[in-house]
Parts: C-alpha cells; sequence; structure tokens
C-alpha cells in the first residue's frame, strides 16, 4: 500500500527539517520538500535543505526562486534587507509580511497536483506570540480558503482535500520538536543551518553568528532538550568539536 504524500516546506533550519524528518519516521509520509530561495540573507539554509531532502530520502525536491520578493518587500524586514541589523532578540524586523502564506499557498498548489495529503511547515508554539502567520488559527484559516479554491474539484474527485500541520498545531515546542528530530537524525541534526545571516568566513567553513535571535533560539532549545550544542558559532571557541561537516 502506498504512503500518503507530505509535502513539507523546509528552509534548511533546525525546526522544518526536524518536523519533517518526524513526519517520515513517526508518522508513516512520503516527503515532497518545497525550499524556497526568497532574497533571504540566510543563503546557507538552501544547501542545507538540499543536504537533507537526501538525509530524508525525500520523494521530490523543489527549490523554488521566488527572490524578486525581495525588490517587493523593500525596507520591511531584515532577513531580505541586508543593510538592516539583524537584533539578539525579538523585533519587528524580523518578521517577512506574509511569508508562510505565500509559501503554504505553493506548497498546497504542488500537493494537490500531486495527490498528496498533507502540507506542513515547520512553526512551532514558541513561534506564536510573534508571528501571526505561526498561529494555529491562522493554519485553519488558509487551510480552509485553499481548499475552497478548488472546491469543485475535490467535489469532483480530480483533487485530494489536503490537511495542513505545524508543531505548533499539535501542541510542540522548540525543545520537544528538537528532542523528536534528534532521535531520528542523530549528529546530522549540526547541519541544519538556522542563522538569518550568510554566516561568518572562516577557514574553509562557515559558521552560525552565534548573535541573531535565531542563533540564539537555537542554543537555548539544546539547552532546554538537554543535548549538547555541537553547533560551530562564530561568538564561540572551536577548538572542543572535531569538524564531521561534509
Amino acid at each position: 500500500m502506498a504512503k500518503p504524500g507530505a509535502v513539507c516546506i523546509v528552509s534548511g533550519g533546525l525546526d522544518s527539517i526536524c518536523y519533517a524528518a518526524s513526519l517520515a519516521a513517526n508518522d508513516g509520509y512520503d516527503l515532497y520538500l518545497l525550499t524556497f530561495v526568497y532574497g533571504q540573507r540566510a543563503k546557507r539554509e538552501i544547501e542545507r535543505a538540499r543536504y537533507f531532502a537526501k538525509v530524508l530520502k525525500a520523494k521530490d525536491h523543489n527549490v523554488v526562486d521566488i527572490s524578486f520578493m525581495k525588490s517587493l518587500y523593500g525596507k520591511t524586514n531584515a532577513l531580505t534587507d541586508s543593510r538592516q541589523k539583524l537584533s539578539h532578540d525579538f523585533s519587528q524586523s524580523l518578521v517577512v509580511p506574509v511569508r508562510n502564506a505565500i509559501f503554504l499557498t505553493i506548497g498546497t498548489a504542488w500537493a494537490m497536483s500531486i495527490n498528496a495529503k498533507v502540507v506542513a511547515y515547520g512553526a512551532h508554539t514558541g513561534d506564536i506570540l510573534h508571528y501571526p502567520d505561526c498561529r494555529p488559527a491562522f493554519v485553519s484559516a488558509i487551510n480552509e480558503a485553499l481548499n475552497i479554491a478548488e472546491s469543485d474539484a475535490i467535489i469532483g474527485g480530480m483533487r485530494q482535500e489536503i490537511t495542513m500541520l505545524s508543531p505548533a498545531v499539535m501542541g510542540l515546542d522548540k525543545p520537544a520538536l528538537l528532542k523528536a528530530g534528534y532521535k531520528i537524525l542523530g549528529e546530522r541534526i549540526f547541519q541544519t543551518w538556522s542563522c538569518y545571516s550568510a554566516g561568518v568566513r572562516a577557514g574553509k567553513r562557515y559558521l552560525h553568528c552565534g548573535r541573531c535571535e535565531s542563533c540564539i533560539n537555537r542554543k537555548k532549545a539544546f539547552t532546554t532538550a538537554q543535548i549538547e550544542d555541537k553547533t560551530y558559532y562564530a561568538t564561540e571557541s572551536r577548538g572542543k568539536h572535531k569538524d564531521k561537516a561534509k
């Protein structure tokens, strides 16, 4: 019997990769991964997404170039505007306007085209406070709207109604998500890229900056999950960990 399909939006970061791994290993989905180039400063995350597509044995992985969005976003956020400073804690400058709505809409179009059952992304309960497009109410609303958009085809049996999932919808916070991912991926989890920047070059490798809000949240999650953090940060001495990067 064929496994149900799940279109998973993955950035190459900790949250989305851990959730995709969990959907495949624990829930039995075939993975169809979707990564967006939207003009983000964190270009390093795209190569990590490609790496994990192989690790997770995804049925397909599409890297979609919508980098034209950078010009539309202008000065609205620091994730696409490299002239702005990346804050150490939450700032409204870290919110990319309706980013997840765009991603989920494209993801749903692909899901309906390949008859996948689920569209998923890595928003967890810790994102709910500051990011409206990570809240379960948003997921419910856009899920309903996108199914309505293809309601005739769904009723006629040409399309399958999709269900939208996220860790936040399932009540999972970042440390819980991390634990689940680590159980499946082991040491490979440290190959994810969380930094909002393109990284700090050190020899032949790039390190997480260790200072932006996302790097700080990554550190906190490992601490809370009681997992030794073997991520390479530019703010810390690198002598204690042997390089296992490929």
